[in-house]
């Protein structure tokens, strides 16, 4: 049996940054560093070529009736920027204490490899155990996973025959308490770009004369959200799912503490959807946020001028029911309505992902066609993080978004149990990223628990 740690380390130093194209070496690194590990537990590994970077499928076969599930995760991470607030360097695994640094560490390079140190650990103790075992790994996540829908097309007839797929790829709130998320928003993003005169503008011989670009998009951006905080585009709210009670209770017993979240946070006050918590409103409202915006002089000093462009990011959240297109063309026709004359506008599309909402057995609200298999692995993992972490999951949606989990459902028709491993202070995307080991070893006991009970029956 490898060392986990030890192996997350080699991973981490794969600068596996999906985006950057310099970073081709790293991606192949990663690659190949996860195919070989899976490929030493005598999993047949297939690398699948994309446009882009490879997928991982790598499969454990078995008879027909034993239990399938497929474990997914990432091997890209975000780009490391900026490097001089890390106190680690980004790629070089750094342990402090009980915790592990480096870029990747959370996000999914840690929780990945807990799940296969968990199937390495069962299958050690248990070589003919009878569950069939699926790993699909991808090196896109980070990027919207752009060739994961051609791959969907190609795949769809094998990753049929599981029964659900498993993933440790959202979050815990607190290292004490483990969430098995049911609900992930999806994500609907474009930019928007508005031009005045055909060039850069003297602002003293021009001045006065047309509309500033910046002006135009500073007012059409301050027109998207009523002053209590809705989403101000006409239909944005009409297809949002409606919270079941048992949802509500579920999060109650987090034990949520606003004050608290406020200092996490650094803010004097929140500014959520009415009638909604700050927590309710991260899991169960959909959003439209500004992530980007610029024009004009950037650099040090002044220059007096009126821009000829002004752009700005965008991005909504998306609840269950919600649909991507839909709301991109809802707020692009808003836009378009409020835009002043005189300011030519243009859209840049960018990638987008369906929300997803599972339901757990023994609720209100689950489907009565459920797969048997699906519950049990529910119940097992309820169990095995009952007996591990000494209480009980609990069931929440979560704010982020895993494209891939709506579209392998919308394709397959398979659910997903989600195992939440990086915590709120594992600063993902962020600078100092890091990976408790506690939580770690415990995540790998869960799975291990997990996986024997599914295979008992």
């Amino acid at each position: 049996m490898f060392d986990p740690v030890e192996k997350l380390k080699e991973f981490i130093r794969h600068k596996s940054i999906s985006t950057d194209s310099s970073q081709r070496e790293g991606m192949a690194g990663a690659q190949q560093f996860v195919a070989d590990l899976l490929g030493s537990l005598g999993f047949a590994v297939d690398v699948v070529k994309t446009d882009l970077h490879p997928i991982i499928f790598a499969r454990r076969g078995g008879d027909k009736s034993w239990p399938h599930v497929v474990i997914y995760g990432h091997y890209d991470v975000q780009p490391a920027d900026p490097l001089n607030l890390w106190k680690t360097p980004a790629f070089e695994p750094t342990i402090v204490g009980n915790r592990i640094y480096g870029r990747g560490a959370a996000d999914n390079k840690g929780p990945l490899l807990t799940n296969i140190a968990a199937v390495a650990q069962v299958l050690e103790a248990n070589p003919n155990l009878p569950l069939r075992i699926t790993f699909l790994v991808e090196g896109e996540e980070e990027m919207g996973s752009p060739s994961f829908p051609k791959f969907l097309e190609r795949y769809a007839d094998k990753l049929r025959e599981a029964d659900f797929v498993y993933l440790s790829d959202t979050a815990l709130p607190n290292p004490d308490q483990v969430v098995l998320t049911c609900g992930l928003r999806g994500l609907a993003l474009f930019d928007v770009q508005v031009t005045g005169a055909k060039g850069d503008l003297h602002s003293g011989l021009h001045g006065g004369v047309l509309r500033n670009p910046i002006q135009a998009l500073a007012e059409i951006l301050a027109t998207l959200h009523t002053p209590d905080g809705r989403v101000n585009v006409p239909g944005f709210y009409d297809d949002v799912l409606d919270v079941h009670p048992w949802e509500r209770e579920e999060l109650k017993k987090l034990g949520t503490d606003e004050k608290a979240y406020a200092e996490f946070l650094g803010i004097d006050a929140f500014y959520t959807t009415p009638g909604f918590s700050p927590f309710e409103s991260a899991r169960f409202q959909p959003t439209l946020e500004f992530n980007g915006i610029g024009g004009g002089y950037q650099g040090e000093g002044t220059k007096t001028v009126i821009p000829s462009k002004a752009f700005a990011k965008l991005s909504c959240r998306l609840v269950p029911n919600q649909q991507p297109d839909k709301i991109k063309q809802l707020v692009r026709d808003t836009i378009r309505a409020r835009t002043p004359q005189g300011i030519k506008l243009e859209f840049v599309d960018q990638h987008k992902g369906e929300p997803y909402v599972v339901v757990p057995p023994g609720r209100s609200n689950t489907p009565k066609d459920q797969s048997p298999v699906l519950a049990r692995a529910f119940r097992a993992t309820e169990a095995a993080v009952t007996e591990v972490w000494g209480r009980p999951p609990l069931y929440l949606r979560e704010g982020g978004s895993v494209p891939i989990i709506s579209q392998i459902k919308q394709v397959t028709g398979l659910d997903s149990v989600m195992l939440g491993l990086f915590l709120p202070e594992d600063n993902l995307h962020a600078p100092n990223e890091g990976f408790s080991l506690d939580v770690m070893k415990k995540g790998t006991e869960t799975t291990r628990r997990m996986l024997l009970a599914l295979a008992k029956g």
